[in-house]
């Protein structure tokens, strides 16, 4: 932690910027990990369909409570391994198990393919026996809009919704029209306008950008349950966030906007040495156990399932 961001920003900076899919994937997967997650906290493997996917559970955490969650990395790199600190200790302070998807990533697998398995993803937790209501979505970036995705695909298929949704630094307009993109460009060491076109290029491979199930920000956002959004001021999507916040309200959806002062792109992912990620999980934290419904007098086992 007494790195602090200034730590965070030169960790990001210590290495040019990777070229091509297969080094993004790797860098992302080094400097997101680069410190491991807690030893008390339980991993464990499983399959969804063809998919990997991944369970946490903290000592003394409710396991008949989830918390699904998409990684973010522009829908082309992200993982399992990059997001698992920041994962199993939102699970920790939320009180919850947590379900992590591996989905499968462009430009090898376009849309609609992370958004079928996000459903699937959902789906698979309603067959092992988890409520919609003790079910929160979260991601970041890509994940973030995947999340508002998935609802809206449940709510076009008259299925149930989940308790909540968590955003984090969400990517929800892929034409890219915010004003933070220039405004924030000097700022933010990770995400720039040109990266963010190559990484849209690459997963709508010809998709119209405004069909609202890549870019929430147009979507019919009614129905949706309660919303906790978190962004950094020093991002480059900080208008994204600030937006898809706007039009959640608009829809009368319970939302809250955090705007965290200096922090940059998913910062959570670094909170074993950032004060401030450790106080944006545990915020997160907070409002997921408190929106999720309490556990049913029944448990789960701690692998997943009844």
């Amino acid at each position: 932690m007494a790195d602090g961001i200034d730590g965070v920003r030169a960790l990001l900076g210590a290495k040019a910027r990777p070229v091509g899919w297969a080094e993004r994937r790797a860098r992302l997967d080094e400097v997101a990990s680069v410190d491991p997650p807690a030893p008390d906290l339980m991993f464990t493997p499983v399959r969804i369909g063809a998919l990997p996917a991944e369970w946490s559970l903290a000592p003394g955490s409710d396991p008949a409570r989830v918390l699904l969650y998409f990684h973010g990395g522009g829908y082309c790199s992200g993982s399992i391994r990059s997001h698992r600190g920041m994962v199993g200790a939102t699970g920790r302070a939320a009180g919850v198990r947590t379900l992590a998807l591996g989905y499968r990533l462009a430009p090898e697998h376009p849309f609609p393919a992370a958004l079928d398995d996000a459903l699937d993803a959902y789906r698979f937790l309603l067959t092992e026996g988890y409520p919609p209501g003790r079910i929160a979505l979260g991601g970041d970036s890509a994940g973030g809009n995947l999340v508002l995705a998935c609802m809206l695909r449940l709510r076009a298929e008259g299925l149930p919704l989940p308790g909540c949704g968590w955003l984090v630094s969400p990517w929800i307009d892929l034409r890219m029209t915010g004003d933070s993109l220039v405004d924030k460009a000097a700022a933010d060491p990770l995400i720039q306008r040109d990266y963010l076109h190559s990484l849209a290029q690459a997963f709508l491979a010809g998709h119209d950008p405004d069909d609202p199930l890549v870019s929430a920000l147009h979507a019919d956002l009614s129905g949706l349950p309660p919303m906790l959004v978190q962004v950094g001021s020093a991002e480059t999507l900080l208008d994204d966030a600030v937006r898809v916040t706007r039009a959640l309200g608009a829809a009368d959806v319970e939302v809250r906007l955090e705007i965290w002062p200096h922090m940059i792109h998913a910062w959570h992912l670094w909170a074993a040495r950032l004060a401030e990620g450790q106080a944006a999980i545990a915020a997160a934290g907070g409002f997921i156990a408190g929106r999720l419904k309490a556990a049913p007098s029944e448990t789960l086992t701690e692998t997943g399932g009844r």
